[in-house]
């Protein structure tokens, strides 16, 4: 049975009620991301130990032990592998994501979209500004003004798993949704900002195999074996192209069909998402946290990242830009659009969203990484500045999140009650006749249940105050 869309006054207010099949599509996505935002926080805590104990110098050495062809100029280091070709699974699954927002999820439509889009665009600027006014004033390096403009969706929701609590389905779409986007400016970012001299034979190579990539997709040409090695060929030659390799991994994911035709139940992008993303929330971005999080942490250390411009940018852009990036964009949007906020909720959920996007930690280290190649010193006080600004950031989400923790489980509760059991919540059927149908029979079943109880009941308390 189908389930009605939500009204036209659910859709014009801002963070309002989801549509029933994109709350099942955000629930299953996030419920994979959680599980490997867990791993991925147990994958950088690994990696914090094991370069902070004695054994620091054999962490180093497996970084850098190099294995690949070099025949094809693929010998790259342990630490090399996991941010160039590990992370092209993440982004391939965000290509994809990015993909279905835009034809069948929350950007499909221009006038809802604004709000988040616009809300993102400035948590994406606001640390970028933050960042440069703190290196202009200390005469720091500009070249880490992308670090802190990313979020880390998984990082972010092993967070609300560790502090015990969870979101209403509007402002899981918002968080999800500010990462979508943070994620397509992150891609132009290091497409853009960090390609090295170009190849041209490789990178005309690699078109030719995304156009090979298209045709097959096209053709409904169906098989693993035909397009994993594919991906491979397109991969190798677009790192040898000096593009970032992880760009080839956006391209095949925005390739693929996100809409469905009659007669299938998802789409494939939506199908091969499902198949892909343990992969990448699992395997790729833990591996990738595993190795390029180690970062030596001590009372010097942590004391340097507030005292040197370039670390303490990274920090403030995390920390302050993200939050009033995100909520002045939000709010000045939603003023000049006069989006009505879900009465459900208020403002300071806002904000309490907005500081847990300033959780920016595997996009992070890895332009942290590319901003400053060479310079192995400040690649790792600047990831020690990313580590820290998360976690503050953490910190701050959690203390604002558990103030409103009880009213966010009444609403989570609302949400998924189904008492009519057909397997549909119960706040999606209230324009359907048949489902205050069904209740009125529930009811009336329950009704008589209580009449003949009360029957018996009286009968026992009469027997019981009759004379011997």
């Amino acid at each position: 049975m189908a389930a009605p869309a939500p009204t036209d006054r659910d859709d014009r207010k801002f963070l309002g009620r989801l549509s029933l099949p994109e709350r099942r599509y955000l629930t299953d996505a996030l419920r994979t991301e959680t599980v490997g935002g867990v791993l991925l926080l147990l994958a950088a805590v690994a990696a914090l130990i094991w370069a902070n104990t004695p054994a620091a110098d054999s962490y180093k050495s497996v970084q850098n032990f190099h294995i690949g062809p070099a025949a094809l100029g693929l010998d790259l280091s342990i630490q090399h592998w996991a941010a160039d070709g590990l992370l092209a699974i993440f982004f391939f699954v965000a290509g994809i994501e990015l993909k279905r927002e835009l034809v069948a999820g929350e950007l499909r439509d221009p006038k809802a979209a604004a709000l988040p889009v616009i809300a993102a665009i400035c948590g994406m600027a606001a640390p970028a500004l933050v960042y440069a006014l703190v290196n202009v004033l200390g005469n720091g390096s500009m070249d880490g003004w992308a670090v802190p403009t990313a979020t880390d969706i998984a990082f972010a929701l092993a967070v609300l798993a560790v502090i015990g609590t969870s979101l209403p389905s509007a402002l899981r779409a918002f968080l999800l949704t500010l990462a979508v986007v943070d994620d397509l400016f992150a891609i132009l970012i290091i497409a853009v900002f960090f390609t090295s001299d170009l190849n041209f034979a490789a990178l005309g190579g690699a078109v030719a195999g995304l156009v090979v990539f298209w045709l097959l997709l096209r053709k409904n040409v169906r098989g693993w074996y035909v397009y994993v090695p594919l991906a491979l060929v397109i991969w190798a030659l677009m790192y040898n192209s000096g593009v970032h390799a992880t760009i080839a991994g956006v391209a095949m994911g925005l390739m693929l069909r996100c809409t469905t035709h009659e007669g299938e139940k998802h789409s494939p992008g939506e199908h091969i998402e499902h198949l892909v993303r343990p992969l990448s929330a699992g395997l790729a971005v833990p591996l990738f946290a595993l190795f390029s999080a180690g970062v030596s942490i001590s009372g010097g250390a942590i004391r340097d990242v507030f005292t040197q411009p370039v670390t303490l940018g990274v920090v403030l852009g995390l920390v302050v830009g993200k939050a009033v990036g995100i909520f002045g964009g939000t709010w000045l949007a939603a003023r000049f659009t006069k989006a009505e906020l879900n009465p459900d909720l208020t403002w300071p959920d806002v904000f309490a969203v907005a500081s847990l996007a300033g959780i920016g930690f595997t996009v992070s280290l890895l332009i942290g990484e590319l901003a400053f190649v060479g310079d192995a010193v400040l690649t790792d006080e600047v990831k020690a500045a990313v580590l820290i600004g998360s976690l503050i950031a953490a910190v701050l989400a959690s203390v604002l999140l558990k103030l409103r923790v009880r009213r966010y489980q009444e609403l989570i509760a609302d949400e998924e009650r189904d008492d009519d059991h057909d397997g549909i919540p119960d706040i999606y059927e209230q324009d359907n006749p048949a489902y205050h149908l069904r209740m009125a029979e529930i009811y009336e079943k329950k009704a008589a249940e209580h009449r003949d109880r009360a029957q018996v009941a009286g009968a026992s308390r009469d027997e019981a105050d009759r004379p011997a």
